[in-house]
């Protein structure tokens, strides 16, 4: 019988939307994240030994960065990690005995469901009933629902951030700065299967091809710098662009070789990311521009066409496969698709195509272009010629007005009949610039790049009916500046001499690398070692950073300082402190009177350092309604803790 009435008031309760919306509310305040090792597992297996900040780790629920929840997630995914939500607690000790042993009694939780039921415990004789009832709703009805809510909620949270971090990073990428129109000869470094050679012209177009085999087992650095010498020398190669993976330091040494020989100074070496450079040669799109190439050559050919134009070749693979994001296998994978999708869209229509070099992949992400009338496009192109005007597109088979309105203004033409076809002005404004050319008395030729003239002009005086001023606003800043890239220009980070690997690197050095990651908690950066290292939040600047892309972003030359090597886990940390804080104090390095945002290897413990004991922090004060209603669940005044 009391069961039953014990079921029936515990099925109410927890039904009841404010009694869940509050505790949800107040855990999610209150409560911990904490994770541990799973009994029984070999935290010296590699695979465990990935989460081994993790296995006694807990920091408050609602301030868990989100690197840190996916990566509890996907250990207790992986079954390596035990993860759960810690509520606070309270202890009592009986007076009565005065002995110091501590007995659980109810937790806050369950006070919280009476104070919200509006009953206490008065020594009635259904007092004792109702608080196993309030007792059980918490254990059986609540607590793990409500876990679970929780975990969904960080989840989501975390995901978000995560994607959001991987589409500054890809936009950063996209946006790199472009070498421009140069022969580049790209390697793709190897080890026993040697090293892949491909020299593409100056619009990217692959020319030769060679394998060389400098490395172990052959040995044949002579034979291979007598190759590449004469690839050089007869393609009349500008730059060269270095696969940043395995033998990619010792691959750079013979590219410093073959620069020596050549003894042309403005030949440069630079390290490029080889990221999803594999996918790409096994793809489509690498099947269709080089049929007959080997697909170990196409990456040498990816390699060298990303130091080109970056943005032109990285649309060609799946922006999952470039590694620039954090935990990508862990989140939504739609909702991080559509976002990425989203991000090469606006990059490629913010710069611009060349309307007669760009490929099928290039042209279909321009607005209004599906995949299929890029095609048409090129077709159009390699059956008639280049482009002469942007009106010509109306003659490519399915393109139609709509598909034209929607995507003239992003293609240009450089060297066409007009000279508004290399701007970013669409041609059904053409007419405003004539109404410009009229009263200024100046051909268009004369008006482009002309600001000291266009800013003297009212917008006012061309706006129209279907043309507002901020349109022509517009038109009058594209042609102060007509065809503008809006990437930065095309810098070289130096690697130093002598430094080819992670056990090569003392606590002090000066380096200089590349940004390759930029995450909430810090910048990775390609020294290359073969490992990047990390600057930690707290080391990027003499000042509060919140958000380390508040000072680097993917792709930037950076200079930094060995903090701390560790070998054994390929764990470099560095800081970009180099100099003195404003004001003259010496900037304060990792480790030297640091709080726990500047611990380089384990994450923070912010349950135990900076949450908990934290002012203002949940351990402050529990709120006096808290209290009351723990009052009134046990039915005394004994003093209470957590």
């Amino acid at each position: 019988m009391l069961d039953g009435v014990r079921d029936i008031l515990s099925e109410r309760w927890a039904e009841d939307a404010a009694l869940l919306q509050n505790l949800r509310e107040w855990l999610w305040a209150e409560g911990l994240l904490k994770s541990t090792l799973v009994a029984g597992k070999d935290e010296n297996q590699p695979e465990v030994a990935k989460f081994r900040d993790y296995f006694d780790y807990d920091e408050p629920i609602a301030r868990v960065p989100s690197h840190r929840a996916l990566a509890v997630f996907r250990g207790r995914s992986l079954e390596i990690l035990d993860a759960k939500l810690v509520l606070p607690e309270v202890l009592d000790t009986p007076a009565s005995t005065g002995s110091a042993r501590t007995v659980a009694v109810p937790s806050l939780a369950e006070g919280r469901i009476a104070l919200h039921l509006g009953w206490s415990h008065k020594g009635r004789a259904a007092d004792d009933l109702l608080r196993k009832c309030v007792a059980w709703t918490w254990r059986v009805k609540l607590s793990l629902s409500s876990e679970r809510d929780l975990f969904a909620r960080l989840r989501e949270s975390a995901e978000a951030v995560a994607i959001k971090v991987f589409a500054d990073n890809l936009r950063d990428l996209l946006l790199a700065a472009p070498a421009g129109p140069k022969v580049v000869m790209g390697l793709d470094p190897g080890i026993r299967t040697g090293v892949k050679v491909a020299v593409v012209d100056a619009t990217g177009k692959l020319v030769d091809t060679a394998t060389v085999y400098p490395h172990e087992p052959r040995r044949d650095w002579d034979g291979a710098l007598h190759t590449l010498r004469l690839l050089s020398e007869k393609h009349g190669v500008n730059l060269i662009a270095i696969g940043n993976g395995t033998a990619s330091r010792e691959t750079d040494k013979l590219a410093a070789d073959l620069m020596k020989q050549l003894a042309q100074p403005e030949i440069q070496k630079v390290v490029v990311s080889e990221a999803g450079a594999s996918v790409y040669s096994a793809s489509e799109f690498a099947s269709q521009e080089m049929p007959d190439v080997d697909v170990s050559l196409r990456g040498a050919a990816s390699i060298a066409r990303r130091l080109q134009d970056p943005l032109a070749e990285l649309v060609k693979i799946d922006p999952k496969s470039i590694g620039v994001g954090q935990y990508q296998h862990d989140v939504n994978q739609s909702e991080l698709a559509r976002t990425l999708d989203a991000v090469v869209e606006d990059c490629v229509n913010g710069v611009g195509v060349d309307l007669n070099t760009a490929s099928v992949p290039l042209l279909s992400k321009v607005s209004g272009l599906s995949g299929s009338v890029a095609k048409a496009v090129v077709r159009w192109r390699e059956t008639h010629g280049a482009f002469k005007s942007r009106q010509q597109l109306m003659d490519v088979a399915g393109l139609g007005a709509k598909t034209f309105e929607q995507s003239a203004g992003f293609l240009r033409i450089r060297g066409g009949d007009n000279p508004l076809d290399m701007t970013g002005v669409h041609p059904e404004t053409y007419s405003v610039v004539e109404q410009i050319m009229k009263t200024t008395g100046k051909p268009v030729a004369e008006l482009m790049g002309r600001a000291d003239m266009l800013k003297t002009l009212r917008p006012e005086l061309f706006a129209n009916e279907r043309f507002g001023v901020i349109t022509v606003k517009d038109i009058l800043g594209e042609l102060e500046k007509p065809g503008r890239d809006p990437r930065p220009d095309f810098q070289v980070a130096r690697f130093n001499d002598g430094v080819d690997d992670i056990s090569d690197l003392r606590e002090g050095m000066i380096l200089e690398g590349t940004v390759s990651n930029v995450a909430q908690f810090g910048a990775f950066i390609d020294l290359g070692v073969h490992q990047d290292g990390l600057v930690h939040v707290s080391q990027l600047a003499h000042k509060f950073v919140n958000d380390a892309r508040e000072i680097v972003k993917t792709g930037d030359i950076v200079k930094v300082r060995v903090v701390e090597v560790d070998v054994a886990r390929k764990r470099i940390a560095l800081s970009m402190k180099l100099g003195e804080a404003p004001g003259g104090a010496p900037g304060r390095s990792a480790g030297q009177g640091a709080g726990p945002r500047d611990n380089r290897f384990e994450p923070v413990r912010a349950g135990r350092s900076e949450g908990r004991n934290a002012p203002g922090g949940p351990a402050a004060a529990a709120p006096s309604a808290m209290a009351s209603a723990f009052a009134r669940l046990q039915g005394s005044g004994k003093d209470t803790k957590r």
